[in-house]
C-alpha cells in the first residue's frame, strides 16, 4: 500500500492512455470495449489512484444490491439512526449517501474519491433542504420505510422487464456507455453528463456511532429501471474498498447480483454478502442454498450474513433493524476499520486485485483499438477503390463515346440544321452530369455492398457518409456548369485568335468542342468541323486545352465526392498509436509493480 511515486506516475500515464482510447465504429465487441474502458476509468479515478495516494484514508464500504433489497434500512441500522431515505417507492435511493465518523469527513468533502460527484450538504431524512436540491435528492415523504418481502423487486413488475438483461459493475449498457460515448461526438468522455443534465450529487453524513476509519456508502440499485441510477450504482461499486452485496430471499438467484459477484471475484475484491429479509420458516434452507451457489461460484470463503424478515423490515421501528440483527456485520466492518492488520488486508487485497486485472483488461482494450484502426483502414481503402473504379468507368465511357446518347446524340445528329449550338452544348453537359452521377452512385453502392459483406465492420457505413450521397447530384451539377462556362470562355478566346478573325462563331465552336470531347467515336466529325471553324492549329490548341478542362472537371467532381465520403473516417483520427501506447503504458506499470 506504500506506493512509490513512480508507480503512481506510471498508473496516471496508463489512465491517460485509457481515457484517450476510443471505439467509434460499431464493430463486434466495440460495445464491450466501451463499457470496459468506462469501468476501468471509474476504478482508476474513483478508487485506485486515490487509495494509492492516501493509503491511510478511511475504508469505504459500498452497500449495493438489487431493487428493494433493504440497503438503506441496513445502512440506517448500522449507523443507528436514519441517514438514508428508505421507502416503498422504487427506486428510493437516487442520491447516494456516504456516512462516516465526524473526524473522517475531511477525506470525503473534497474530490479525493468519486471526483465526478458534486458534494451535497443538504440535511438527510426528516430535514428540509437548505436551498436548491442537487440532482436526485428527494425531500418527499420519509415516513414510508422500505417495504417487506411483499414489495421485493416491485420495480420489476413493469411490462417486459427482464432482470437478467442487466449485468454489472459496468454492466452491458452501463454508465459509462452513456451520452456521447464514442458514438455521435466521437471521442467524448462517456463519464460526462448529458448536455443540460444536472450533475450527480453525493450527500455526506457523519455519525459518531461509526468507528474512525470506516465509511459506508448507500448506492442506488444495481438493477434500477432508471438508467442514470443504475449507471451511478456501477460507478460507486468500482470505488469501494469493500463491497457489501445485499440481496433477499426472493432475489438471491437473480442474474444481476451474480454478475456483480463474479466481477468481484475477477478483481479479487474484498467482498461481503448479506442475505436480507429471509422468512424465519425458511432461514436454514435459503441460507444453505445460497451458500451452495457461492461455493459453486468459487466464493465459498466470502463472509456471509443473514438477516431474518422482521417487523422493522416492513416499515416499523423508524426504518431501523434491531441492533442484534446487524451485530455480526457491524462487528466485521468495525474490525476492518480498527484492526491495522485486517484493515491493510482489506484495502490491499482490492488494490492488488484491480492492479492485477489490468494485465488482462488493458490488452483487451488495445486489441479493440487495433481492430478499430484496421477497420478504419479497410473502409478508407474501400472508398478509394470504389471511386478509382468510378474514374475508370467515366474515362472508358468518354473514350468509347457512349456518353453521347439519348437527347445529346439526337442533337448532334441534327446539328446544325435542326439543333442550335446552345442546345447541343446543354445536351452534352446534361450527359456528362448524368455520367458522373451514375458513376458516383455506383461507387456508393459498391461501398455499401462491400461493407455489408465485411463482418468485421459491423453496422456498415457511418450515417454521416451515407448522408453525403443525397447532395452529390447538386455538387456534380455545379462542377459541370463550371466546365460549360470554361468551354464557352475558351471558345470565345480561340475565336478571337482564329486565322480569319471575325469569321469564327464562338457558340458553334463551344458546342463542337463539347461534342468532340465527350462523343469519342460517335463525334469524329466534330473535330473536322472545329478545324474548319478555327483553323487546324486553333482547333488542335482548343482541343488540348478543352481536354485539360474536362480532366479538371472529372477530377474535381470525383475526387471531391470521394473526399466527402472519407471526412467522417478521417475525423475519427484512428491511428495505430492507440494500441501501442496502451501496451507501452501497461509495460511501464508492470515494471514498477
Amino acid at each position: 500500500m506504500d506506493a512509490q511515486p513512480r508507480l503512481i506516475d506510471a498508473l496516471s500515464a496508463l489512465r491517460d492512455r485509457v481515457a484517450a482510447a476510443r471505439f467509434p465504429l460499431a464493430l463486434p465487441g466495440a460495445d464491450r470495449a466501451r463499457r470496459d474502458r468506462a469501468e476501468l476509468l471509474a476504478q482508476l479515478d474513483d478508487y485506485l489512484m486515490p487509495r494509492l495516494r492516501d493509503p491511510g484514508a478511511p475504508l469505504l464500504a459500498v452497500i449495493g444490491g438489487s431493487t428493494g433489497a433493504g440497503k438503506s434500512t441496513l445502512v440506517n441500522s448500522l449507523v443507528g439512526r436514519p441517514v438514508s431515505v428508505a421507502g416503498v417507492l422504487r427506486p428510493t435511493t437516487r442520491t447516494p449517501v456516504l456516512v462516516c465518523h465526524p473526524g473522517d469527513r475531511r477525506w470525503f468533502d473534497g474530490r479525493r474519491v468519486l471526483p465526478g460527484l458534486v458534494r451535497s450538504r443538504l440535511p438527510g431524512p426528516g430535514g428540509a433542504p437548505a436551498g436548491g436540491e442537487p440532482f436526485g435528492y428527494e425531500a418527499d415523504d420519509t415516513s414510508g420505510r422500505e417495504a417487506g418481502s411483499a414489495h421485493d423487486g416491485s420495480a420489476h413488475d413493469a411490462p417486459g422487464y427482464d432482470g437478467s438483461a442487466h449485468d454489472a459493475p459496468g454492466y452491458d449498457g452501463s454508465a459509462h456507455d452513456g451520452p456521447g460515448y464514442d458514438g455521435p461526438g466521437y471521442g467524448s468522455d462517456p463519464r460526462d453528463p448529458a448536455d443540460g443534465a444536472p450533475e450527480a450529487a453525493l450527500r455526506i453524513e457523519t455519525a459518531d456511532s461509526l468507528p474512525p476509519g470506516l465509511a459506508l456508502l448507500d448506492a442506488p440499485d444495481i438493477d434500477s429501471l432508471v438508467t442514470r441510477n443504475r449507471d451511478l450504482a456501477a460507478q460507486l461499486i468500482c470505488a469501494a474498498d469493500v463491497w457489501v452485496l445485499v440481496t433477499t430471499a426472493t432475489r438471491y438467484a437473480d442474474a444481476v447480483p451474480w454478475h456483480l459477484l463474479r466481477s468481484a471475484k475477477e478483481y479479487d475484491a474484498t467482498l461481503v454478502t448479506v442475505l436480507d429479509r429471509v422468512p424465519h420458516q425458511v432461514v436454514a434452507d435459503v441460507s444453505r442454498q445460497y451458500g451452495t451457489l457461492l461455493e459453486r461460484a468459487g466464493l465459498g470463503d466470502v463472509p456471509r450474513f443473514t438477516i431474518p424478515e422482521l417487523p422493522e423490515s416492513a416499515g416499523d421501528g423508524g426504518g431501523l433493524l434491531p441492533a442484534t440483527a446487524v451485530a455480526g456485520l457491524r462487528a466485521w466492518l468495525t474490525q476492518r476499520a480498527e484492526d491495522p492488520a485486517a484493515r491493510t488486508v482489506a484495502a490491499a487485497r482490492t488494490v492488488s486485485g484491480v492492479l492485477a486485472s489490468l494485465d488482462v483488461r488493458v490488452p483487451a482494450l488495445a486489441s479493440a483499438a487495433a481492430a478499430q484502426y484496421a477497420a478504419t483502414t479497410r473502409l478508407t481503402q474501400c472508398v478509394e477503390h470504389a471511386f478509382g473504379r468510378a474514374r475508370e468507368r467515366v474515362r472508358r465511357d468518354i473514350t468509347t463515346g457512349s456518353v453521347l446518347a439519348g437527347d445529346a446524340l439526337a442533337r448532334w445528329r441534327g446539328f446544325p440544321r435542326h439543333s442550335g449550338p446552345g442546345e447541343l452544348l446543354d445536351a452534352c453537359a446534361d450527359c456528362l452530369g448524368a455520367l458522373l452521377c451514375c458513376a458516383v452512385a455506383g461507387a456508393d453502392e459498391w461501398v455499401r455492398d462491400t461493407w455489408r459483406r465485411d463482418r468485421a465492420v459491423g453496422a456498415g457505413p457511418l450515417p454521416e457518409m451515407a448522408a453525403q450521397a443525397s447532395r452529390a447530384p447538386h455538387r456534380i451539377g455545379v462542377a459541370v456548369r463550371h466546365w460549360v462556362r470554361c468551354v464557352e470562355e475558351l471558345a470565345d478566346e480561340e475565336a478571337r485568335a482564329a486565322d480569319r478573325p471575325g469569321t469564327a462563331d464562338p457558340d458553334r465552336a463551344a458546342a463542337l468542342l463539347a461534342a468532340a470531347l465527350i462523343g469519342g467515336g460517335r463525334a469524329r466529325e466534330a473535330a473536322g468541323q472545329l478545324a474548319e471553324e478555327l483553323g487546324t492549329q486553333g482547333a488542335l490548341r482548343m482541343r488540348a486545352r478543352g481536354g485539360r478542362l474536362l480532366d479538371d472537371c472529372l477530377e474535381r467532381a470525383l475526387t471531391g465526392e470521394r473526399d466527402r465520403r472519407l471526412v467522417p473516417l478521417e475525423a475519427l483520427d484512428m491511428t495505430p498509436d492507440q494500441q501501442t501506447r496502451l501496451i507501452a503504458a501497461l509495460s511501464v506499470l508492470q515494471k514498477e509493480r
